[in-house]
């Protein structure tokens, strides 16, 4: 299975021979590019042409973090798997309003389902959950009867208001207290956990994306515009909870994160390099952790998990199965 390698120095990444080396003040690593499929850039570091024409023949996407660890862009290799059948499929159902909102709301389903069933996992071991489970069963009957995407996403956000209220509840924990969602800057340590795992799974799928037949430019709940992938913003709707949420709950409840790994910055609070790198270092052993798939009857990691959910948009935007969001059944 191909690794994902996080670079949080500073230095230079060149090509050598059929390989990649990382140069840095504490000097050479080497990275073999048969088994790299991406990497996750957060120091300063440079690059040429020739670097980007190898990662383009080795199919290796670079995704690059800003000094506080946000999401800024990727190099996105030419696409070798694209398809024109697929993208003109993908622009069908975008353009046809009635299409775009069965799959809109299919995203948006599949992420209130798998927040209830993690509230509902905690709620079933102690914890004072009924009022936002309550809350959460009533806002989201107005999801169906929705017939814009706008209104489907403020929705969606109320219900979101709710689940991350839930987390002080969940937690119990006076250093991580959520009080409102805030992004650029977080203005709590759990803002800056959200944020940055969210952005984490942002790229997963981006990168799930590129070995498929679809094109990540055009997403359904989130708008296509001319700025940014979207459909990758659409498919992580239904993971955050599951795979981002269960992390940040299993870092704070086992004390591996904690105060000092935040740093105060402007007028915001950020993960320092150290926070990162743990975070990252969970949320790899979740993403490479694996389930027995009740369809497939075998095990799947939970990256080949959003592989396989971009398998069902292709077959659903093709038309031959109707696309249903995975939930979590445990």
């Amino acid at each position: 299975m191909k690794r994902t390698i996080y670079i949080f120095s500073d230095g230079v990444i060149k090509r050598k021979g059929n390989t990649l080396y990382f140069e840095s003040e504490k000097g050479k690593k080497y990275i073999p590019v048969e088994n790299t499929s991406e990497l996750f850039i957060f120091g300063e570091v440079t690059i040429n042409k020739r670097l980007l024409e190898f990662l383009t023949e080795n199919e290796i996407i670079m995704h690059f973090f800003n000094y506080y660890g946000y999401y800024i862009g990727s190099f996105y290799p030419r696409e070798h798997l694209n398809s024109g059948y697929m993208i003109l499929k993908q622009a069908e159902h975008y353009l046809d309003i009635n299409k775009r909102l069965i799959l809109a709301k299919k995203f948006v389903l599949g992420a209130v389902e798998n927040i209830r069933r993690v509230l509902n996992y905690y709620h079933t071991r102690g914890k004072p959950l009924n009022e936002p489970i309550e809350k959460i069963n009533e806002i989201s009957k107005s999801i169906e009867k929705c017939d814009d995407t706008n209104t489907l996403m403020a929705i969606e956000g109320n219900i979101r208001e709710q689940y991350y209220n839930a987390f002080n509840s969940i937690l119990e924990n006076k250093h991580f207290i959520f009080e409102a969602r805030s992004k650029r800057p977080p203005k709590n340590r759990i803002n800056a956990l959200i944020s940055f795992t969210n952005s984490l799974i942002y790229t997963y799928c981006l990168s799930e994306i590129y070995h498929t037949h679809l094109d990540p430019r055009i997403g359904y709940l989130h708008a296509t515009n001319m700025r940014r992938f979207t459909l990758n913003l659409d498919v992580a709707e239904i993971f955050k909870p599951i795979i981002g949420d269960r992390v940040i709950f299993s870092l704070i409840n086992k004390a591996m994160i904690k105060k000092e790994h935040f740093n105060q910055k402007l007028d915001g609070i950020v993960l320092n390099e150290k926070g990162r790198q743990i975070v990252i270092e969970q949320m790899e052993e979740k993403m490479r952790s694996t389930i027995q798939h009740k369809r497939l009857g075998r095990h799947v990691s939970y990256r080949q998990l959003i592989r396989l959910e971009l398998y069902k948009i292709q077959k659903h935007l093709i038309g031959e199965e109707e696309y249903q969001p995975f939930v979590m059944w445990w």
